[in-house]
């Protein structure tokens, strides 16, 4: 075999008969830390890469969109954030959308495992950059032990958790939600990914179930992210009183972003009849 043709591949194994190829030049760190295996890839196509038990997360190319729809869908709909708490999140993405917003005092980002952030820091720097901002208070711990001594804290909570397994798992269930809209304030609004509607509309389902249960408004919208397992992904609003649908979209701040605009606001609210039957059953 010539030089040329051979290839490093990874594969990502998502359900028992769907996998993702991806083609690496090169695995710039591995290693396994308290809670999970971590490596840093370089991607062709989608330049550096974060994948946490074998899953890709966050890439340079498109981390973008995933980050800018899971930020200021939520942060736009209250009409002013101050104090926001991200669970997850290790790769500062979504913490660097937040700090767009004058008006926010505090960004509490809580986040399991230090060693993603560490790694984050070093190999995707121009994703984990505001992380020294002074905004920006970084939090080592379980997000779920966390949220349980806040009460009446925040403005806005968005939940970055990676899929439901591992150190995860507890981040999609109801005593996490139910501590979510304890720690809110009386106005406040939390958002979380919930997952592919092709692949995982059983956790999307369940999700929508149980904020319903707690929450006066829920409101599910999409976004493509090439990235992750059918490229269409969700994501679960839930708000003690802001309706989305409800929002005059000329108020709303145009912040600096490549993905998200003003315009597309209410858009990602108009689900495809396939969600609209799982959020709806």
């Amino acid at each position: 075999m010539a030089l040329e043709e051979m290839q490093f591949w990874f594969t990502e194994r998502q359900t028992r008969g769907y996998r993702i190829q991806w083609r690496l030049k090169a695995i710039l760190h591995q290693e396994k830390t308290k809670f999970q295996e971590l490596a840093i890839v370089d991607t062709y196509d989608f330049g550096r890469a974060l994948l946490l038990d074998g899953v890709i997360q966050v890439t340079e190319k498109d981390h973008f969109i995933y980050n800018e729809m899971i930020s200021h869908i939520p942060m736009s709909t209250h009409p002013q954030p101050e104090y926001v708490l991200i669970i997850g999140g290790g790769d500062g993405g979504a913490l660097k959308e937040i700090l767009k917003y004058p008006s926010v005092k505090r960004v509490d980002m809580v986040e399991i495992d230090e060693r993603v952030i560490a790694n984050c820091q070093k190999y995707l720097p121009n994703i984990s950059d505001q992380m020294t901002h002074p905004k920006a208070n970084i939090i080592i711990d379980d997000g779920l032990s966390f949220i349980k001594n806040k009460k009446d804290a925040y403005d806005v909570i968005i939940v970055d958790s990676s899929d439901p397994v591992g150190p995860a798992i507890q981040l999609f269930e109801r005593p996490f939600y139910e501590s979510v809209l304890q720690a809110l304030k009386e106005d406040g609004v939390m958002v979380c990914q919930s997952e592919s509607p092709f692949f995982y509309e059983d956790i999307l389902g369940d999700v929508t179930k149980t904020l319903k249960h707690l929450f006066p408004i829920v409101r599910t919208y999409l976004a493509v992210v090439p990235t992750y397992p059918s490229g269409l992904w969700s994501f679960t609003l839930a708000s003690k009183k802001w309706d989305p649908l409800q929002k005059d979209i000329s108020i709303l701040p145009e912040p600096d972003t490549k993905y998200y605009t003003r315009n597309i606001y209410h858009s990602v609210f108009a689900l495809p009849r396939m969600v609209d039957d799982i959020v709806s059953s």
